[in-house]
């Protein structure tokens, strides 16, 4: 039963992407065979679901679009609720949950109607947020748009802009949305360029579905977030910051996240190394973790450093 009831759960989330799914591949997905699909969607009808079939070779299933969810019923407070409880946790203000919250939040914004995503927008634009970081505000509904794009595998549209350069339309076909240090990034196969990129989502802009479905591509080496560590090294920075810490080494990574290694070099000993354009960074975590240092290099960090303390003393 378990099985049955985890294997129906997987098949309405397929089908509240709206697409039309052909039987066989259904099916192929679900590892069951076209009777045991046959009864499942008669089990979802039973629930409310409202599926559309169509018989023959290239026949298939398609949820009807605006259908709601009857096992789930909310009132407005409570989706109000939901929805910004997504939101705030899609923003990092829960770790680790921030790509579960976007996929989950695509799918609930999809079901609210105009008057509470008013209510939402308006809540959200009246609320300041407590979390510290302060990565780039994103737009919500553009966020959900590319979760859409890549759980429904549907081509995207968007305008993007690199940090010199022209603002560029680019086609896509998305795969995955992945949250690294403070910031998002989609990672796609890009149709004009025919090879993998990624996209720091703050740069993008107008995001929209075209409709044209594709097939998922395996991303190099299986792993998303290894693959977008690996291209974000790859590019040159401006300043190569390596700080001696007299700090253990593991809580400092903990701190630093992803942007930045740090390896032991003996007891209580620990050598920071960070590869930025902007020794802003560097400077703030230097001061909030409050241990002795030495900086290494750049020299300009020096003088930095050196700059921030002195008015840091003149304030007091």
């Amino acid at each position: 039963m378990a099985n049955t009831s985890a294997r129906m759960l997987r098949l309405l989330s397929l089908l509240q992407t709206h697409r039309y799914w052909p039987g066989a591949e259904l099916a192929g997905r679900l590892e069951v065979s076209p009777r045991t699909l046959r009864r499942d969607v008669d089990r979802l009808r039973e629930l409310g679901y409202p599926v559309d079939a169509s018989r023959g070779v290239a026949g298939g299933y398609q949820l009807q679009a605006g259908a709601a969810m009857p096992p789930l019923l909310l009132d407005d407070e409570e989706a109000v609720a939901i929805a910004v409880g997504l939101r705030s946790a899609a923003a990092g203000s829960v770790a680790g949950f921030e790509e579960t919250s976007v996929r989950a939040l695509a799918k609930v914004i999809q079901l609210l109607p105009p008057r509470l995503r008013r209510r939402i927008d308006a809540l959200q634009a009246m609320t300041t947020p407590g979390v510290w970081g302060g990565g780039p505000v994103l737009d919500a509904i553009s966020l959900t748009t590319i979760a859409m794009a890549c759980r429904g595998e549907e081509r995207l549209r968007f305008e993007y802009t690199p940090p010199a350069g022209e603002t560029l339309i680019r086609y896509v076909e998305p795969h995955r949305l992945v949250p690294l240090g403070r910031r998002w990034y989609l990672l796609a196969w890009d149709l004009d360029r025919g090879d993998w990129r990624s996209f720091r989502v703050d740069r993008l802009a107008a995001p929209a579905l075209t409709g044209a479905r594709f097939r998922p591509r395996e991303i190099p080496g299986g792993d998303p977030v290894d693959w977008l560590r690996s291209r974000i090294r790859s590019i040159p920075s401006r300043y190569d910051v390596a700080v001696l810490m007299t700090a253990d080494a593991a809580a400092v990574q903990d701190f630093l996240g992803p942007r930045g290694t740090v390896q032991p070099v003996g007891e209580g000993t620990c050598r920071l190394r960070m590869s930025v354009d902007d020794l802003a960074w560097p400077v703030m975590v230097l001061g909030v973790l409050g241990v002795p240092f030495t900086v290494e290099s750049p020299p300009e960090l020096i003088d930095r450093v050196r700059a921030t303390g002195e008015a840091l003393l003149r304030s007091v």
